[in-house]
């Protein structure tokens, strides 16, 4: 059997210099190529890519790590949960650091562990990351404190207060208190005199940031704020609320903290005879697949996971690579309202209402300052 005089997969490992031979390049050409440097030519790059894929070169990092001083690997701290929220956000982040091209290293803490976030920092940085994400976090204390510890590489902090030491930290997923804003003024704007609430566990950042929009949002109408009825994001607690907020028959509006739990709910207000919307409107908040699919379908805030994993990952590899330079610039929160059937004016001034999508950018400045971040 003749054999070729190049390389594959299957044979001994292919180095770099192997590579610069078949393009017809020098060793420091092949480098520039995979380290993404500059002044190669688009002819160089084709060159050297197409004879590392016909060699089947893979880099090897490890040495490259010790060159560089960096592993290319970015490590991402997020809650071991389910919930649509948190786990379209992973998804999202993956898809990201996926096209940098870092690798990913992803620790999962659990609710109730007050030591999770920090032990799962410590895991990731003695894999040697050059940055992480902490996505979500909870606020297991109940103080939002800052955790107690210093980091030597740069954070990306996720729809969450800053709340550690590194040389530089940022955030993304701000501006959910203007989507619970933009979320309860559609209520208002119906002709319902007041929202009632039903919130979010209150450990959760993003819980507390839907009610502070809400609260934002009625204060500034001069409008009665009813007491909060609080559930634990699952359709289960939302159909408990339901059915304590189906005994007031002052209730008109509810704006859930979440899709989930505003499914719930619609369904405990049918049982007891209150049509929805036609008694009672409801706002959800995420955009769930199924939100579309309920009956009535369900009017509520799209969250933009995706852009906020984008921007954020992008903002965090341009620290990673320049450490000297100023941070990029955050984005503005745009807001998403999807209007469906289950919100209309109170019974009191039935109109017919508008369908579709109302899209916000401005983030108008709140009583006690300005906007805050997300779930």
């Amino acid at each position: 059997m003749t054999r070729g005089t190049g390389r594959g997969a299957g044979s001994a490992a292919v180095r770099s210099v192997d590579v610069a031979r078949l393009a017809g390049v020098s060793q420091k050409t092949v480098s520039r190529v995979f380290n993404d440097e500059p002044y190669v030519s688009a002819d160089v790059r084709r060159r050297v890519l197409d004879a590392a894929e016909r060699l089947g070169y893979r880099r090897n990092n490890a040495a490259r790590a010790l060159a560089s001083g960096r592993t290319h690997s970015i490590g991402v701290v997020t809650l071991g949960t389910a919930l649509y929220g948190p786990a379209s956000l992973l998804m999202g982040v993956e898809r990201v650091v996926r096209d940098t091209g870092y690798a990913l290293r992803v620790v999962n803490t659990m609710e109730g562990d007050p030591a999770g976030v920090a032990g799962a920092m410590d895991s990731l940085l003695d894999q040697g990351v050059d940055g992480i994400v902490i996505s979500e976090p909870i606020d297991e204390q109940g103080h939002g404190g800052e955790l107690s510890l210093r980091l030597d590489v740069p954070v990306l902090v996720i729809a969450a207060p800053p709340s550690v030491t590194a040389p530089m930290v940022l955030t993304a997923g701000g501006g959910v208190d203007l989507m619970a804003r933009t979320a309860t003024e559609h209520l208002l704007d119906l002709g319902h005199l007041t929202v009632h609430h039903l919130a979010g566990p209150q450990r959760w950042y993003a819980a507390r940031d839907r009610m502070k929009g809400w609260q934002a949002a009625l204060t500034a109408q001069g409008r009665d704020i009813p007491p909060v009825v609080v559930g634990d994001w699952s359709a289960a607690s939302g159909y408990e609320a339901g059915r304590q907020l189906a005994e007031d028959g002052g209730v008109t509006a509810v704006f859930a903290a979440n899709d989930d739990m505003a499914i719930g709910l619609i369904r405990a207000l049918t049982e007891a005879g209150r049509r929805v919307p036609e008694d009672v409107s409801v706002v959800g908040f995420d955009d769930i697949p199924v939100a579309a699919y309920v009956t009535p379908p369900l009017t509520t805030v799209r969250q933009p996971f995706d852009a906020v994993a984008q921007e954020g990952l992008k903002r965090l590899v341009h620290a990673i690579e320049n450490p000297q330079a100023e941070p990029l610039p955050p984005s503005g929160p745009t807001v998403d309202l999807i209007v469906r059937a289950s919100t209309v004016p109170p019974p009191s001034s039935r109109k017919t209402p508008a369908r579709g999508r109302r899209t916000a950018s401005r983030a108008p400045t709140l009583p006690d300052g300005g906007p805050s971040a997300d779930r």
